[in-house]
């Protein structure tokens, strides 16, 4: 039933606040705010049922009084996108078979106006029906608005579809239970039979009063004439719950409603669970919701179980509705978790792709366009959602659904048809869609349809059909397993044809219809919907009927299994434990099963409760252990069914009487003549409890060890007392023992009883138990005692074997046993030496020593040299630094001496004397005359107390006659060179030999370094060269290499090295003119700006000074004043005046300008070691160089 837009209501007498919300909802816009993203939500909004009673039943309660006025239920309207253009639909079938047409087994009124049974006859009041119903093994129940009624199925008991119960309006179901859901009858009702509990569900909503309610019941048993569990759902104040949908799942009943904020304004779908356990039993019952969807979803159906063979485990319930898109469906998981709500779980929208489609009629505001017969009246299409249900059925090898919608076939404005799918859920719960079909085999307009699919996998189709020529009509279709996808192939059958069409401004048709599925023989499908049976309005009948497609199998004979949980019960005599006898549908359908037990023991009581049950259904074994003989039993339980008889066992175990005793605490320490005292305990470890009497031994002489109270009921305690007395001192082993009527047990109390109270006494010691003191100079050594027995005494120190011209004393004297005192040693003067102090501790009682050593150091020192050796060339210096270091004793005056220089050779210290723990620099001074070799000097520090010496090598190499000293590097240091900065001789790499000069560090801070030589050319040589290799990580504005040479004798200075900065690890080599004769002084540098991240350094190598080769190029100056040697062309001479040296130059070109080109060569052989060609030019050029 639809609440909304601008009723229309006839003899209105609706109550006041449903007429301000239908009101409200003319004035209302529906908005979608579009496609909501597939997630997952969690922590559902949890809810307790308003309220919840059993009902007496059905057949005796009251039949509350019909409302007598006929309302139409106009249409609240969820939000669907708008349609493209298309001029046909692509799944369209345009024809069906007429000779497949399945036989109607049953066909008979359902309620509608006019219709009687044994509760009166019903007279339509609302539109349009809402018309459902479902089937059950023996049963076929229909609700309608706002009736419902009870039909015969079972041929044994007479005729099919005679009405057993009703019409009656559906709160009957609610009398007596208060509230909105016995007050009100609003309708928009469901019916569904359960097959997993072989039970029946009905439920209608509650709008008339605030607040809106969901009302729910449930029978007691698979007779719908029974009672029933009844629940109300609430759902607030303003949230106006539309259009419910439910649909039957192991862990819930699942339910969807269109939420309307205050009954007009479209607030999305809203999703929730019954606690589908709970309400079987009658027990309280909550719900899970979620919050509603996006307002782009509405008219979304929950899936409905078809068939005995349950979903998978863990299966979610699938809820399916139209997509965002006229290409798409939309569905969502709904996994419900009743022992940890926050595990359950909602994912979704996730949208599935479909055949684009058109919804009949095609307005989002009015889906008015089924013509009918001898009217322009045309009828409501319902086609902005899934029509009824869901239908979900697990095939074994997979599960499908199948649901429909109705659809326009041409365009805007062309026939209506029955778009239907069947979707397959995958492993992982995902829907994709097996095949899908429009039905429409030719201009007759077909809408408001239902299907389901047996068994076999056989689909059936029911459905109204009208056009202009005919009145509207119920009719079916269907189609086998194999045939071909997406087509209805049992041709098109008719359940009825209506006698007159729905006139008078009354558009409602419908609201649903429903295809169900009996569960005898999950074959034969049950239809059920509307039809008029002449012109008028407010006089609709409905119609129940049943056909079978072939191909499907008898049903699977009906079976169970039986299980017992817990399948062990320890019970106490005279107590009782409980086992859940529970039984599963294995194939068919439900049966009665008679519970029995045999092997329950002589005494014990075994009962069930219910019983019989339903398979499918448990009970609960309910075991008295009476005055059962303790022992093990096996109790079977057998289930005996109409078809089958199965049995389980519950293991019963009646534990003997016993119990265990012990003692806290378990241990005693008792002077003597002291009491203590220790809680016995006992435990009732099996069975029941019994008298206890306790007795102790063990109790030792002199000493007095009791109970109380003697006599006590195990779980019960007592306590022991043990008085020591004049007991000896030692450690005994006190037993309780508990003797019971039907066993003794026994614990143990540790005593131990302390003699009389040892002496005071005490120990000392010393820490640290050793000093080292200088003269002059003191220290600590803390005397700690500690009480070893009895108290505290007083103790008084004294010290023996303090040296002469020492002195020890104490901080604290005399202490307390336990305490500590500070023992102050100055060493003063006495003589250095180990000594032995002997520190006496006297008190009352005791006296203990204990010893301090002290040791007086004598004053002592040692003494260094760095570096051990000094290399200069005669008439130069060296330095080396002279350390000492106070190695015990106190600083003394030392002073240094040096012997063992050679001739010509002194010795001096920049600082003498000095104090040990001091240095001093020692520069050895060579003259032009100290001969060449290696010398030992050895450097004295004599000092007060003691005189130590160390030793200093001395090397003297002669000075040069003349040359390069050390080029190559190949002394392995820096013989012949002065140093700046960071500079080292390296080996490996170098150009030529083992080693090179590295200038500059590989670490990143190393500023400007440098070597340097001076030297004399000697005669004949007239160059200088050397190779060098640049590690410059940066450019040479910040890092560089370079090299200088002085001529000292004309005082001028070349850079015969430019700034060079390059990391490429090439050796490249430079060179130099020199004059013999001339005094020359070359530098060698590395520059590093001191960033940290690019460390520089230049290697260099092969030093040297040579004659150059003779010049192979003939009259290089052309100082014959000619060009002999040369060969010319053009225009050349050799002219006098302005020459770069010497007196001419070759010119060529001419004065003239038309010389053209002009050259001179000379060919040439270069010799072995020359690396370079030079020349000098000068250009005269008055033009540009283009």
């Amino acid at each position: 039933m639809q609440k909304g837009n601008c009723p229309r209501v006839d003899r209105a007498r609706l109550h006041l606040v449903l007429a301000l919300a239908l009101a409200a909802a003319c004035g209302g816009q529906i908005q979608s705010d579009g496609v909501s993203d597939a997630k997952v939500q969690r922590a559902p909004v949890i809810s307790h049922a308003e309220q919840y009673d059993q009902s007496g039943p059905l057949t005796l309660l009251p039949v509350p009084e019909r409302r007598d006025t006929n309302v139409e239920h106009e249409v609240k309207r969820i939000p669907r996108p708008p349609a493209g253009a298309q001029l046909r639909d692509p799944v369209h079938q345009t024809s069906a078979p007429l000779l497949l047409v399945p036989t109607i087994n049953n066909s008979f009124d359902g309620v509608g106006n006019g219709f009687s049974g044994p509760n009166g006859t019903f007279s339509v009041n609302a539109a349009p029906p809402d018309t459902n119903g479902d089937v059950g093994p023996r049963d076929y129940v229909q609700t309608v608005n706002t009736d419902f009624a009870i039909f015969n199925k079972d041929p044994s008991r007479g005729t099919v579809g005679t009405v057993r119960y009703g019409p009656v309006p559906i709160n009957t179901l609610w009398s007596g239970f208060g509230g909105g859901c016995q007050t009100n009858n609003d309708g928009d009702p469901v019916v569904l039979y359960d097959p997993i509990a072989d039970r029946w569900v009905i439920s209608q909503f509650s709008v008339t009063t605030t607040p809106y309610l969901q009302c729910v019941a449930v029978s007691t048993t698979n007779d719908p004439t029974g009672s029933w569990n009844r629940y109300a759902f609430s759902y607030g104040n303003t949230a106006f719950p539309d259009y419910p949908k439910m649909g039957v799942w192991p862990d819930a009943y699942y339910i969807t409603f269109n939420i309307f904020n205050n009954g007009s304004t479209y607030a999305g779908a809203k999703l929730c669970a019954y606690d589908r356990a709970s309400m079987i039993n009658g027990a309280p019952a909550t719900q899970q919701c979620f919050p509603n969807t996006s307002t782009t979803y509405g008219g979304l159906l929950p899936a409905d179980l078809d068939g005995a063979r349950l979903p998978p485990s863990g299966s979610p319930n699938y809820i399916v509705g139209q997509g965002s898109l006229t290409t798409t469906l939309a569905y969502w998981k709904f996994h419900v978790d009743w022992t940890t709500p926050s595990n359950s779980s909602l994912t979704g929208p996730t949208e599935i792709t479909v055949p684009s489609y058109v919804i009949a009629c095609n307005n989002p505001t009015d889906n008015t366009c089924i013509p009918q017969s001898g009217t322009n009246q045309q009828l409501d299409a319902l086609s902005d959602r899934l029509m009824f249900r869901l239908a979900y059925r697990n095939l074994g090898d997979h599960e499908a659904l199948v649901t429909n919608h109705s659809v326009s076939t041409s365009g805007n404005t062309g026939p209506s048809g029955i778009r239907w799918y069947e979707l397959r859920p995958d492993a992982s719960h995902n829907l994709t869609v097996f095949q899908q079909g429009t039905y429409a085999p030719d201009s007759t307009y077909r809408w408001m349809g239902s299907i389901a699919m047996d068994q076999a996998g056989n689909i059936g189709l029911g459905f109204s059909a009208s056009s202009s020529s005919i009145h509207p009509q119920i009719k079916f279709t269907g189609r086998l397993a194999g045939d071909v996808a997406g087509t209805m192939t049992q041709g098109e059958g008719s359940i009825i044809a209506g006698g007159g069409s729905q006139t008078t401004n009354l558009n409602r048709w419908g609201d649903y219809s429903m295809m169900a599925v009996d569960p005898s023989d999950d074959c034969t499908l049950w239809y059920t919907q509307e039809y008029i049976p002449a012109n008028g309005t407010f006089n609709w009948k409905t119609r129940i009927a049943n056909f079978k497609l072939s191909n499907c199998p008898p049903a699977p004979t009906n079976d169970f299994s039986i299980s017992a949980s817990p399948s062990s019960l320890t019970v106490n005599q005279g107590a009782s434990g409980t086992s859940t006898i529970s039984t599963t549908i294995t194939s068919g359908s439900a049966q009665s099963v008679t519970l029995s037990t045999s092997g329950c023991p002589s005494g014990a009581s075994c009962t069930f409760s219910p019983n019989p049950i339903q398979s499918g259904g448990s009970s609960t074994l309910t075991v008295g252990a009476g005055t059962a003989t303790p022992g093990t039993y096996t109790i079977t339980v057998t289930g005996t069914g109409t078809s089958a008889t199965h049995s389980t066992t519950v293991t019963l175990t009646v534990p003997p009487n016993d119990f265990s005793i012990s003692a806290n605490p378990t241990s005693l320490t008792l002077n003597q003549n002291s009491t203590g005292t220790s809680a016995i305990s006992t435990a009732v470890t099996s069975g029941n409890p019994q008298t206890v009497n306790l007795t102790v031994s063990g109790c030792p002489g002199g000493a007095s060890c009791t109970v109380s109270p003697t006599s006590i009921t195990s779980g019960n305690g007592s306590t022991l007392t043990i008085n020591s007395g004049t007991a000896a001192g030692g450690t005994y082993t006190v037993t309780v023992t508990g003797a019971g009527t039907s066993n003794t047990h026994s614990t143990t109390v540790a005593l131990t009883v302390n003699g009389p109270p040892p002496p005071n006494d005490f120990s000392i010691s010393a820490n640290p138990n050793s000093l080292t003191v200088n003269q002059g100079a003191s220290g600590n050594s803390t005397i700690s005692t500690t009480v070893t027995s009895g108290n505290p005494q007083s103790i008084t120190l004294s010290t023996n074997g303090c040296p002469t011209g020492a002195s020890c004393n104490f901080g604290t004297n005399p202490i307390q046993s336990g305490g500590s005192s500070t023992l102050t040693v100055g060493a003063g003067t006495a003589a250095p030496g180990t000594y032995t102090i002997t520190v006496t501790g006297t008190g009352v009682s005791a006296t203990h020593s204990t010893t301090v050593s002290l040791t007086v150091p004598a004053n002592d020192f040692s003494i260094s040299a760095s570096p051990t050796s000094v290399n200069v060339t005669a008439g130069n210096s060296g330095t080396s630094t002279i350390s000492t270091v106070l190695t015990s004793g106190n600083a003394q005056s030392i002073t240094l001496s040096a012997s063992g220089m050679p001739a010509g050779t002194t010795a001096t210290f920049a600082t003498n004397p000095i104090n040990s723990g001091g240095s001093s620099l020692l520069t050895l001074a060579t003259s032009a005359t100290t001969p060449a070799g290696t010398y030992t000097i050895t450097v004295t520090g004599a000092g007060a107390s003691a005189t130590h010496t160390t030793a200093v090598t001395l090397g003297v190499t002669a000075p040069s006659s003349g040359g390069m000293t050390n080029g190559g590097f190949e002394t392995g240091n820096f013989t012949g060179w002065t140093t700046v900065g960071t500079a080292a001789v390296v080996s490996g790499g170098a150009h030529s030999g083992t080693y090179s000069a590295r200038i500059g560090g590989t670490s990143p801070t190393n500023g400007d370094s440098s070597i340097s030589q001076t030297f004399t050319v000697p005669t004949g040589q007239t160059l200088l060269s050397f190779w060098y290799q640049v590690h410059c990580p940066d450019t040479v504005t910040y890092d560089w290499a370079t090299a200088t040479l002085q001529d000292n004798t004309t005082n001028t200075t070349t850079t015969i090295l430019a700034r060079t900065c390059t990391n490429s690890g090439s050796w490249v080599s430079t060179s130099a003119g020199v004059t013999a004769g001339h005094s020359y002084t070359l530098t060698l540098i590395s520059h590093d700006d001191n960033y940290p991240g690019d460390p520089t350094y230049t290697l260099y190598d092969a030093v040297a000074l040579s004659s150059p080769p003779p010049n192979p190029i003939v009259n290089p100056g052309f100082e014959t004043g000619n060009l002999t040697g040369w060969t010319t062309a053009g225009t050349t001479a050799v002219v006098s005046g302005g020459a770069h040296s010497g007196t001419y130059s070759a010119r060529l070109g001419g004065t003239s300008p038309t010389s053209g080109d002009s050259s001179i060569k000379q060919t040439f052989t270069a010799p072995s070691g020359s690396s370079k060609l030079s020349f000098w030019y000068q250009v005269h050029c008055p033009d540009t160089v283009t």
